[in-house]
């Protein structure tokens, strides 16, 4: 269990975002009052698991923070001896990942590195969620490139980003997430604090830039959630 998100009622608090022990401490409960549909997203990566992954099969969690992709890929492929590579260059949340990953869920190796440095091969299943916004943006598309090399014919790529507006009709997405924070015990505070703390952190592409990047590299990109701003692709690679 994590603690209550209150680190942006803390006036003291201020400079960038960053992803320390304190933001360790409240994670799952920051992300699931912040982004829309964020528990069901999980559930269907876990769906996608156990409907694309052979035994043996390896899984790459890019920015696993602390853990939830890697344990919902792995109740969903249960007696499969799935090998997962959870990385983060936090270690914060490594360190706290390495405690909430039950030990009986198969084989995973907790990597404490930046997601530009892990070596993918013979990927099936690579996930970045939430992780590519990020990165610094010139060194996307080169991340891109290698998850494409790295992952297996028939592979797939799940990439989860909070997406900038490319059009005055979702426009309205930034006003509706606020509402979406309100709603869930967040102060108009609290919410202009943390947006305050992620600007140059926190940089957004668009969802046209998203779909262009990944066509580039050969993938082929599905829409397969949304909540509001903030889209899941399912990209696959060709046989």
């Amino acid at each position: 269990m994590s603690d209550k998100d209150s680190l942006f009622t803390d006036p003291e608090r201020t400079g960038p975002f960053a992803f320390d022990d304190q933001v360790a401490q409240v994670l799952p409960d920051m992300l699931q009052r912040s982004i829309p549909g964020y528990a069901a997203l999980l559930d269907l990566i876990g769906v996608l698991a156990a409907e694309r992954l052979s035994p043996q099969a390896r899984v790459y969690d890019l920015g696993c923070s602390l853990g939830a992709v890697t344990t919902s890929v792995l109740r969903g492929t249960p007696g499969r001896e799935i090998h997962v590579f959870a990385v983060d260059s936090s270690p914060a949340m490594i360190e706290r990942c390495r405690g909430r990953i039950p030990a009986h869920f198969g084989q995973v190796e907790l990597l404490c590195q930046s997601v530009q440095e892990t070596l993918i091969e013979r990927a099936a299943l690579v996930v970045l969620n939430f992780t590519l916004q990020f990165v610094p943006p010139a060194e996307r598309d080169e991340l891109i490139v290698r998850i494409a090399r790295g992952l297996e014919p028939g592979g797939a790529l799940v990439l989860s980003e909070k997406t900038a507006a490319q059009d005055a009709g979702e426009s309205i997405f930034s006003s509706l997430h606020d509402g979406f924070r309100r709603m869930h015990g967040y102060s108009d505070l609290e919410i202009a604090r943390k947006r305050k703390a992620l600007e140059q952190v926190l940089v957004p592409d668009t969802q046209r830039a998203h779909v262009e990047r990944l066509e580039r590299v050969g993938l082929r990109p599905l829409e397969w959630f949304r909540g509001l701003g903030f889209v899941s692709w399912l990209a696959i690679k060709p046989n």
